[in-house]
């Protein structure tokens, strides 16, 4: 015979400064001039108390996973209020002095491997991209938009169809939101 499952509830803390506002799955967070939205789907979120409930219907495995999830969002949500997200990129050009220039929210990449098109990737709103010497860095409060757009430049410079120990050309990351790599 089959046991009924209670629902799940799980609570997190509201650091103090945050302004939650619930708008049915969407969750905003405010701090200062800092402001970020995110939809939650699957899950029920309610404030009570300076702490954000977070609920669900049924108690399977793939709600426990989803909520978890959920946790680990709202925790980067609260973090990037705090401080922002830095990834750090480096440009290596062995065989073809290749040239990263950003233009009109997009990074260009010329002369990669010799080629003449212009490879191109698209930076995230609310992103900040700067490029000191062989040095990219992209900041942002928001984790997603920065590691998106870190990783967009360094796929843009994906060698297909050549050794990769001979032609090590490329942008790589070397930094994740503070870890080295």
């Amino acid at each position: 015979m089959k046991e009924k499952l209670k629902p799940l509830n799980e609570e997190i803390e509201i650091p103090e400064g945050v302004e939650v506002v619930i708008e049915g799955n969407e969750i905003s967070v405010k701090k200062g001039d800092k402001e970020m939205k995110k939809k939650l789907p699957g899950v029920i979120l309610e404030t009570k108390d300076n702490k954000l409930l977070i609920k669900t219907k049924k108690s399977t495995k793939r709600e426990k996973k989803q909520i978890n999830t959920i946790i680990s969002h709202v925790n980067n949500l609260f973090n990037g209020l705090e401080e922002d997200f830095v990834y750090k990129l480096q440009i290596c050009s062995v065989h073809f002095p290749m040239t990263v220039a950003e233009k009109d929210g997009f990074v260009a990449v010329k002369n990669f491997l010799g080629e003449t098109k212009e490879r191109k990737a698209k930076i995230r709103k609310g992103t900040v991209f700067k490029i000191e010497g062989e040095i990219i860095t992209v900041t942002s409060h928001n984790k997603e938009a920065a590691g998106q757009t870190a990783a967009n430049i360094e796929k843009l410079t994906r060698i297909k169809d050549k050794d990769r120990r001979i032609f090590q050309d490329g942008v790589f990351i070397i930094e994740k939101a503070g870890k080295k790599i």
